[in-house]
């Protein structure tokens, strides 16, 4: 038995090791491949949902904005949070505006809900 785990043991440690031997580079994240966020030229804050708040649920609603180059919110998606919230986060979001730039982005935006 103890052989059976000793093969396993060599076999993960060379599985493993062609990981090791990727450069370190490639493992971290690249800056430079990051693009810059836009900055926000007008925020709306959202309404807290009435029944949200009746139902004393508090949390992040996490959402991702394709922004047009002339700034506008083109479109939305849901990445995560309460359903409860997600509606009013998003109906805040499309009347942002951001600064102008050569070509359409995506933006990742997180409202935090707190009673």
């Amino acid at each position: 038995m103890k052989s059976g785990f000793a093969v396993l043991g060599l076999a993960l440690t060379l599985a493993l090791g062609g990981s090791v031997a990727l450069s370190p580079r490639s493992l971290a994240q690249d800056p430079a491949a990051t693009p810059a966020k836009r900055k926000v030229r007008s925020k709306v804050t959202p309404d807290y949902p009435a029944l949200a708040k009746q139902m004393n649920i508090t949390g992040k609603v996490k959402l991702e904005a394709t922004v047009a180059a002339d700034g506008h919110v083109v479109s939305t998606k849901v990445v995560g949070g309460s359903p409860l919230l997600v509606n009013a986060a998003t109906d805040a979001l499309k009347k942002w505006h951001y600064e102008a730039a050569p070509k359409e982005t995506e933006e990742v935006v997180e409202f935090e809900f707190n009673q």
